[in-house]
């Protein structure tokens, strides 16, 4: 699926990032204990465009811009139709497990903590999504991520198969 991979420049753009999870770690050390912070963070314009970036840093706040310009590098545009996602889709990720299905106008995003993050992101205002096995907001961003590159609107679908736009809906 590489060729599915849309990967798009930073310029021009109005990102808004979005705080996924912050944990901190604990070093023990001969001279004591050293803490540190890693932070998913989630960045995207609300218009099809979102990436996702881990910072690693010794204070919350650098650890946050750490992870703010990872996603600026991570991202990729996803088709989003008139609010929602074009067909229902299950990616996984280690543990993590989710299940995506588009709904109609005035539903809302029915999603969980790192899930939302995501697809709120992207711009998806009508959406249906379940979590299933592990609740890791890393596995969690990293599972919707997949899931939301699988997906094809009829456009790409007649690009890839080399027939009309269509043909596609009419067989």
């Amino acid at each position: 699926m590489t060729g599915n991979i849309r990967n798009i420049k930073t310029t021009d753009l109005e990102l808004k990032d979005r705080l996924v999870a912050i944990n901190r770690v604990t070093k023990v050390t001969k001279g004591g204990r050293t803490f540190s912070f890693s932070a998913i963070v989630v960045v995207g314009n609300e218009d099809g465009i979102v990436g996702w970036g881990l910072g690693k840093a010794s204070e919350v706040t650098a650890a946050i811009a750490k992870g703010v310009d990872a996603a600026k590098k991570n991202l990729v545009k996803v088709p989003v139709i008139k609010g929602t996602i074009p067909h229902e889709q299950e990616a996984k990720f280690g543990g993590a497990k989710v299940l995506l299905r588009p709904a109609r106008s005035g539903t809302g995003v029915k999603a969980g903590g790192a899930m939302r993050a995501v697809l709120e992101s992207v711009g998806i205002r009508d959406i249906l999504a379940k979590s299933q096995g592990s609740s890791n907001p890393h596995n969690l961003v990293k599972a919707t991520m997949a899931a939301l590159l699988e997906l094809r609107d009829a456009y790409m679908v007649s690009q890839q198969r080399n027939i009309t736009l269509e043909k596609v809906f009419k067989g």
